[in-house]
């Protein structure tokens, strides 16, 4: 049976407290905001469908409505945030209204709403389970950098979605060519996320140590789709990466 488009998306952001390198990372201030305001606020401004952020920790849950936002708790020992976001459907929609969950990361508050239409975008294609994102890497260092994790796709048309047949911390395909970072964005047909969290963790997961390799072990199929490195803003991972949000707020980003 051919698949539809997801027609009613909800976008769900996973957030909790725990960080070794930037503790209480989602209430740091920035701009006058916690962060995880900025990461709602962008993630609405998308207008795909409602925007709820699944709490591990109250504090949280309360920022978020202070902001006049919508958010639900979860289980604050939950291993990932993909498990994090399936607790989170169940608990908002056991109706199953809706048909697509969009996973966007509660550490980017200066995330374009572009990029996150452009994850779901990938969906339309009947054949695809997981949609992602992905830019080309056009600094040395960065491709040489194991924090940075690669995909591979072969893009006939880079203006349109491929699919992901591989990701890892190395320089992958070998031979002349672009290569490409991945963005851990994600776009998942309802029940595709609901089997992806059930899975084991698989061989190449574990080595790799890259979550989104479980799907792709188990036969599950992922498009990703190119965006400018810069819609996705700074990443905050660490003291310095927060200095530099909140630098870019300042000057009006």
């Amino acid at each position: 049976m051919t698949r539809a488009a997801p027609q009613n998306p909800i976008v769900l952001i996973p957030s909790r407290l725990a960080s070794t390198r930037l503790p209480n990372k989602p209430l740091a201030d920035i701009g006058g905001s916690p962060m995880i305001v900025h990461v709602w606020r962008r993630a609405v401004a998308a207008a795909l469908g409602p925007v709820v952020v699944a709490c591990g920790d109250r504090e949280i849950l309360e920022a978020v409505e202070a902001a006049g936002g919508q958010a639900v708790m979860t289980d604050p020992d939950l291993p990932t945030g993909s498990d994090r976001i399936a607790e989170a459907i169940k608990r908002l929609d056991p109706n199953r209204a809706h048909d697509a969950v969009i996973n966007v990361q509660g550490d980017l508050p200066l995330l374009d709403p572009v990029a996150v239409r452009v994850a779901a975008f990938g969906l339309n294609d009947p054949a695809i389970d997981i949609a992602t994102l992905g830019a080309v890497i056009t600094d040395e260092a960065a491709l040489h950098d194991t924090s940075v994790n690669k995909v591979v796709a072969g893009f006939a048309d880079p203006g349109k979605p491929a699919r992901a047949l591989y990701f890892s911390k190395a320089i992958v395909p070998w031979g002349d060519g672009p290569h490409y970072e991945h963005i851990g964005l994600y776009a998942y047909r309802r029940e595709a996320l609901e089997r992806f969290v059930t899975l084991p963790r698989g061989v190449l997961e574990q080595r790799e140590r890259l979550e989104q390799l479980r799907a792709l072990e188990n036969g599950m199929t992922m498009s990703v789709s190119l965006i400018e490195p810069e819609r996705l803003g700074v990443q905050v991972d660490t003291p310095a990466d927060l200095e530099r949000a909140r630098a870019q707020v300042a000057r009006g980003r």
